[in-house]
């Protein structure tokens, strides 16, 4: 008998000791799994930030580029018109001459203007430039990229490209067993095409998308009314698509 209570009271210290050891674990895992979502969340929060103040940025300096054409290209415009209209009621020779060099001189100043405020709303952001700095910045893999946008493409959706690629990277590091990555960006007729593949032979679970990051993409894509469709036949590929404005 005392033998048997023994053995029965080790049997349950048997147990308890492992019912323990699968709290433990369990514990471990949903903390591991816990701190991997908040830095996801963390690093989706930085990406915002950025875009927020990047379009911040570029918002403030299209409208101080608005008040520019307005206010100082209407002075101009409206001096050149006067200037004009002297040099036509205007008889003295010498007079004609030194309008016509002060009416060159300001024509020069409007052309000048309208240049610098061109290239200012066309390049203010460099999407190619954008994308080859994280290229040089991702080490995991080899990358091609292939980029085919000769034409303007919007603001808010050249940020929305450059917070996906980052994206898509880091789920390469996290997620991929691949060693190339390919981005291509395309422009067609009526719409923009984005597609990222990488040749890993990992197949990944599209119905955890928190896990992966893929929900952000999405949400990426959802504000640019566009379309986004996954592939695992060979390796991981992600298809997007939006139209033109």
């Amino acid at each position: 008998m005392v033998i048997s209570v023994i053995v029965y009271l080790l049997k349950i210290r048997s147990l308890n000791e492992r019912k323990l050891r699968e709290d433990y674990i369990n514990q471990r895992d949903y903390l591991t799994e816990l701190s991997i979502s908040l830095e996801e969340k963390i690093n989706e929060l930085v990406i915002k930030q950025d875009i927020e103040v990047n379009l911040a940025t570029l918002n403030e300096r299209n409208r101080i580029a608005r008040e520019i054409h307005d206010n100082v290209g209407h002075l101009l415009s409206s001096s050149i018109l006067q200037i004009g209209a002297i040099m036509t009621v205007s008889k003295e020779e010498k007079t004609i001459k030194n309008l016509e060099i002060v009416k060159n001189t300001l024509n020069e100043g409007m052309n000048s203007i309208r240049q610098s405020l061109h290239d200012l709303h066309d390049h203010s952001i460099d999407l190619y430039g954008e994308i080859n700095k994280i290229l040089r910045n991702f080490t995991f893999c080899k990358v091609t990229l292939d980029y085919e946008i000769t034409g303007e493409m919007p603001v808010k959706a050249k940020y929305a490209i450059i917070a996906i690629i980052k994206e898509a990277l880091a789920n390469v590091i996290k997620h991929s067993d691949g060693d190339r990555v390919f981005i291509n960006l395309y422009e067609h007729p009526k719409l923009f095409q984005l597609i990222i593949h990488d040749n890993g032979k990992k197949k990944a679970d599209l119905e955890s998308f928190k896990g992966m990051g893929l929900e952000s993409i999405k949400q990426r894509v959802a504000s640019l009314n566009g379309i986004i469709n996954f592939d695992q036949t060979k390796g991981f590929k992600i298809f997007i698509s939006f139209m033109k404005p």
